[in-house]
């Protein structure tokens, strides 16, 4: 390749020098750790899908207040895709915010980063007064791994596996990229109608598995869903529709302002730069992506984050990034959760937003009853 490249006067710069260096000191031959235990849980390195799947159980049994875990639907392997709705429960018409991870499988951060999020939200509940509040009126949607059957594949036999594991061709060749399924300008750029390419978008719009499962649940929330958010790496983008078109969404100036302010704290936290733009323009054209699909269902804000790093350690980021990488994208998304916060949902009542509110309400009704039956009988003594 090196000499092909110097014959054609073509520059470059090799970014990784030993993929399989960087595989075998990963997490990838890490062996399962058993049950855990949430108090002690770590976020700070990969986790295989059983782990997960423990951790999404134990979640929703501590957290059952304000979290419930739902089946989104199945892989072609037959492994259940689950997902969380965490908020408050509420007899008015809540926004919706939607997240996934993992829909591509050796994006590990991705999937580190949804765990992450998960975690920062509800234990922050209580101390944080925007969380708080957001949780009253909004309902987040998360998909800690989308593509499952990938996930498991990267972890047991190709690290660097990036499609689902549908069998394709009478079983030739096996997967199809999820982010080049969803039925928009489907199969057109930036992709393949080789099953052979990491790129294949599958022989129909929408024709997988998880696909279906995640448009079935998208399409019950949309009428209320303010934000989607798409996980992935690597790049250090926040890239805003569209990746088929080098024309700007209906709403790209809004987006943008608000994902460059966010870009803006995000690099107060640990001094890392992030690009803001639309796909086409500063990454590559694509087709039949999640991020481009949603904004053409008329989703308001519709962010694709490319996490850490830039090339250095690619889809390999070393398990001592995540615990930075997670927090500067929190601090980021928080930002526009307070825009959201801000600019669309409703004020509370200052009591409302007390937590004990409620308690010291009442407690000044029976002080009052207390004090108005006291002067009463004190005048009825005193005729």
């Amino acid at each position: 390749m090196k000499e092909n490249l110097l014959q054609q006067n073509i520059p470059f710069r090799i970014m990784i020098s030993d993929v399989q260096k960087l595989i075998d000191n990963s997490s990838m031959s890490r062996k399962s750790i058993g049950r855990l235990s949430l108090e002690t849980y770590n976020y700070e390195i990969y986790h295989p899908m059983t782990e997960i799947y423990d951790w999404m159980e134990q979640i929703k049994d501590q957290y059952s207040d304000v979290v419930t875990k739902d089946l989104l639907g199945h892989t072609h392997e037959q492994n259940s895709i689950y997902y969380f709705k965490i908020g408050r429960p509420s007899q008015e018409t809540k926004k919706v915010i939607f997240m996934d991870c993992g829909i591509h499988a050796r994006e590990w951060i991705a999937v580190a980063y949804c765990q992450w999020f998960v975690k920062e939200i509800l234990t922050r509940q209580k101390s944080d007064s925007l969380i708080r509040k957001l949780l009253k009126q909004v309902d987040f949607y998360v998909i800690p791994v989308l593509n499952i059957d990938g996930y498991i594949y990267t972890w047991t036999t190709d690290r660097l596996w990036r499609k689902n594991r549908s069998p394709q061709n009478n079983g030739t060749c096996f997967g199809v990229d999820l982010n080049r399924n969803y039925d928009t300008k489907w199969c057109s750029v930036g992709t393949s109608n080789d099953c052979e390419s990491y790129v294949f978008c599958g022989p129909s719009a929408a024709s997988e598995l998880e696909t279906i499962a995640m448009i079935k649940l998208f399409e019950k929330v949309k009428s209320n869903m303010l934000m989607y958010l798409t996980i992935h790496n690597y790049g250090q983008f926040i890239l805003l529709p569209y990746g088929y078109t080098t024309n700007q969404s209906a709403n790209h100036f809004e987006m943008e302002t608000a994902a460059m302010k966010s870009v803006e704290k995000m690099k107060e936290k640990h001094d890392n730069e992030y690009t803001v733009g639309s796909t086409a323009m500063i990454l590559y054209e694509t087709s039949g992506s999640s991020g481009d699909w949603a904004a053409d269902a008329n989703i308001k804000f519709s962010y694709t984050y490319e996490l850490r790093d830039d090339g250095e350690f690619g889809f390999e980021l070393p398990a001592d990034q995540i615990k930075p990488t997670c927090e500067e994208t929190l601090t980021s998304m928080l930002y526009l959760f307070e825009y959201i916060n801000e600019t669309y949902l409703e004020p509370l009542e200052e009591e409302e937003e007390n937590p004990g509110g409620g308690a010291v309400a009442i407690e000044s009704l029976w002080i009052n009853i207390f004090l108005s039956l006291s002067v009463c009988i004190v005048y009825v003594l005193s005729q």
